[in-house]
């Protein structure tokens, strides 16, 4: 596994006159994939190097910082997937006021040619930047063509049907009731988060399940309930294990927060610290509230039955992405 380079600031002189894709690229979905797919091509054709210019945080989360945005790919996550599909960099621009406030000018002066040097930069055709998103795609290649870099516009990407556009708001929606075989057909993997595991409050341990816990950010939600899941090694993905995860506020218990938990089905060990990956692959059932722990007992060992059974049939997601996922490589 490769993670694309992270990186503040300006790119360093090793990586000037590359070919750039900018957007906000969340989830890195079919879409996304396309117009990477031809940011490398160029790349190749120019033989540079190729990256992405991206923004933190989302935008939303400036403008609207009460509600945050439901990150289907933050950062680390997000080069992760850049760095498998061969990007070198992630340039990540700190999204704040004196961003917001930028004229559409100025944000390519500043960040285009004097921050990255791009050679050619790539799009795609919604893409608006600077104040009150006044620049277009339009806006950036005339500026393209007076500063000396080339310009690629990708065109919209629609669905296997020629419907539906690609989207990462459509992908949140699928999430959060549940439909995560929507969510992997237009991200072309199953979508999945990385965090550390902590320490919880040994519940599960104390009946039988002892679980990961894992903290996700603000504005993560995906439907809350019991899921199938395949949990990977951060730093060795092809380490795997069957899992039944749990999404929710433990309303046995009466909490007033959402977990994240995973019970690995065939692993008995000490996990604290190491950063995973949890691969959602498909919904059990709802969360309940449970009349006394004995009923959740039987539950969760129903659960887990139905997790191994479910794992035992799951055929890789084709495509670039879901090839290296099922193969280990993410």
């Amino acid at each position: 596994m490769v993670e694309a380079r992270r990186i503040q600031g300006p790119l360093p002189d090793d990586l000037k006159g590359a070919v750039v894709a900018i957007g906000n690229f969340d989830g890195i979905h079919r879409g996304h994939q396309i117009l990477l797919a031809q940011a490398e091509s160029e790349a190749a054709r120019r033989n540079v190097p190729w990256g992405v210019i991206s923004f933190e945080p989302h935008p939303r989360s400036f403008f609207r910082p009460a509600d945050p945005v439901f990150r289907l790919t933050p950062e680390p996550l997000k080069a992760r997937l850049l760095g498998a599909l061969g990007a070198s960099f992630l340039k990540s621009l700190t999204f704040d006021a004196a961003l917001a406030s930028c004229t559409p000018e100025e944000f390519v002066a500043k960040e285009i040619v004097a921050g990255a040097g791009a050679a050619h930069v790539i799009s795609g055709y919604d893409f608006h930047f600077g104040h009150k998103r006044k620049g277009t795609p339009e806006t950036l290649q005339a500026l393209g063509a007076a500063h000396g870099f080339g310009v690629s516009i990708v065109e919209q990407v629609t669905d296997d049907n020629g419907f539906a556009p690609f989207s990462s708001s459509a992908i949140r929606d699928a999430l959060r009731h549940g439909h995560l075989a929507d969510a992997a057909g237009d991200l072309g993997y199953w979508w999945m988060v990385m965090g550390e595991v902590v320490r919880g409050d040994q519940r599960g341990r104390e009946i039988g399940f002892p679980t990961l816990n894992f903290i996700l950010e603000p504005g993560a939600e995906p439907y809350q309930g019991i899921y199938a899941v395949r949990v990977r090694d951060a730093d060795s993905p092809a380490t795997l294990w069957d899992g039944a995860g749990y999404f929710g506020r433990r309303p046995t218990f009466n909490t007033d927060r959402n977990f994240l938990e995973v019970y690995l089905l065939d692993f008995d060990g000490d996990l604290y610290g190491r950063s995973m990956i949890i691969e959602f692959i498909s919904m059990i059932r709802p969360d309940q509230k449970f009349a006394g722990i004995e009923a959740l007992i039987t539950r969760m060992k129903a659960d887990c039955a139905e997790a191994a059974n479910r794992l035992a049939h799951v055929a890789p997601l084709p495509g670039r992405l879901g090839t290296l996922q099922a193969a280990g490589k993410i």
